[in-house]
């Protein structure tokens, strides 16, 4: 039976988002070219044209996709989904191109557009944001605590963490960073009991991909 149009067009627009995330990440915005991505996709001009539109459009959707490469692993809820969020982060980072050229390119946007998108940012702090409001009405969180802060922080304490880990390790030792990152604020942010039964562990993040 005949692949549905439907179903191929996803698996070209797919196909086309990896391999330009493959060319990004080990190139950067500007030394990736349309037909360096073409040629690892497997799939002609007018297919990219037809998905994207442009290079600046493929890499706005690279940057945009970087949380769908970690909701899908995450089953806790809670202040423990969103420490989860950022152990199965740590651990991606360091295996997956979608995930790491979206870093990148965010971390290049002027020389994409010439402009500054906050969207990749806003994306996860969104997505921290109704983890940390799940943590509050389940009492995880102490009194006086604001999501919307604790979310902002969190999202600038990683992009700074694995920035310092990239050049030190190769953000080898991210995933232990993460947990201590996560050891020096529950203190402040969770009630006793939410602590002690808290995982922060890289071992947890890495189980979480299996």
């Amino acid at each position: 039976m005949a692949q549905p149009k439907q179903e191929r067009a996803e698996q070209t627009r797919r196909a086309l988002l990896h391999a330009a995330a493959e060319v990004f990440d080990e190139f950067g915005y500007a030394g990736a070219s349309i037909t360096r991505i073409l040629k690892r996709a497997g799939v002609t001009a007018g297919a990219l044209y037809f998905h994207f539109g442009s290079k600046e459009d493929l890499a706005k959707a690279v940057m945009n996709s970087q949380p769908e490469t970690l909701v899908p692993l995450l089953a806790a809820g809670g202040l423990q989904r969103l420490i989860d969020l950022t152990l199965v982060w740590s651990w991606q980072l360091q295996r997956d191109p979608l995930l790491r050229a979206g870093v990148r390119l965010t971390n290049e946007q002027a020389s994409i557009d010439g402009t500054l998108n906050a969207d990749p940012y806003e994306n996860f702090r969104g997505i921290m944001v109704g983890c940390l409001h799940e943590a509050m009405e389940s009492g995880e969180l102490q009194p006086g605590v604001d999501p919307s802060v604790v979310a902002e922080f969190v999202v600038a304490a990683c992009t700074g963490m694995q920035m310092y880990s990239n050049v030190v390790s190769g953000r080898r030792d991210l995933p232990d960073r993460t947990q201590q990152m996560w050891n020096l604020i529950l203190p402040g942010l969770a009630v006793p009991s939410v602590i002690t039964r808290a995982e922060t562990s890289p071992a947890r993040g890495s189980a979480l991909m299996s």
